[in-house]
């Protein structure tokens, strides 16, 4: 049961863009013409180069978002996309990207670099307007935002306790000055997951976030998010009472990463 109802579909489109950064300033992979003979290779055919280590034992999976940055090649040197030159990181979803692109990523872990040679059959496919043949990508893992965090389960005992039994822990301190009242219009990305770490819903993976009337929503969220100002993302640990009741799935407590963009 969603939240908030919007039917979307979050597509991946790469295109070139406006630079920040000059693209002499990213040099071109020495083996961008073909893989090394140390590169390890899937039954896909898709190669690949772990060139920094990531942590931890958290890999993405085709539903998951995933924040990344990345450069992209053809096998001659010509760059024709990168979220370094862009400035900005992409946010997207595994089964929405180009084949090889979702395969080689399903295989990192957070703050993992890794260099991925993408044959055609993997790519374009030979698309009219599309680069054409094997592609090279050098992908950062930043952060895999709807993966289930590993206090899903129980919060950590520095959260803070409402009197009505909400939880909850900043993530990231906002910049905003005040917080929205129940009358007030709220814009905002969320994840949510069971306690299990199952997710069930996220306007991530719709590619765009939800606006809704405050006192419209569950009353751990219209408790919740009249604690937060804008910019600032925290995790709530919401009883079932606060949540759907038993009435409806999910049922039991819920676990919300919220990210407060703008009040109305």
């Amino acid at each position: 049961m969603s939240i908030f109802r919007c039917v979307a579909i979050f597509l991946l489109t790469l295109t070139s863009a406006a630079a920040q950064t000059p693209t002499s300033q990213i040099p071109v992979p020495s083996d961008v013409a073909a893989p090394p003979a140390n590169a390890s290779k899937t039954k896909n055919g898709l190669a690949s180069e772990v060139l920094k280590p990531g942590a931890g034992n958290a890999r993405p999976s085709k539903d998951d978002v995933v924040t990344i940055d990345y450069s992209a090649w053809t096998t001659e040197g010509k760059m024709f996309d990168s979220s370094v030159v862009r400035g900005r990181p992409s946010e997207m979803q595994l089964k929405n990207m180009l084949p090889g692109l979702a395969e080689g990523i399903e295989l990192m872990q957070v703050g993992e670099t890794r260099r991925l040679w993408i044959p055609e059959k993997l790519a374009f496919k030979g698309k009219e307007g599309k680069p054409k043949g094997t592609l090279v990508f050098d992908v950062t893992l930043l952060e895999i935002p709807t993966h289930a965090p590993a206090d899903v389960k129980a919060p950590p005992a520095d959260a803070t306790k409402t009197g009505s039994g909400l939880v909850y822990q900043v993530l990231k301190p906002g910049t905003g000055t005040h917080h929205p009242i129940k009358a007030d219009t709220v814009t905002v990305h969320y994840t949510g997951w069971t306690t299990d770490g199952k997710m069930f819903d996220s306007s991530l993976t719709r590619g765009a976030p939800s606006t809704f009337p405050l006192d419209r929503v569950i009353p751990g969220w219209t408790e919740g998010v009249a604690l937060m100002v804008e910019g600032e993302k925290a995790r709530f640990w919401i009883p079932e009472r606060l949540a759907y009741k038993g009435t409806s799935s999910p049922y039991g407590d819920l676990v919300f990463d919220i990210e407060l963009i703008k009040i109305q």
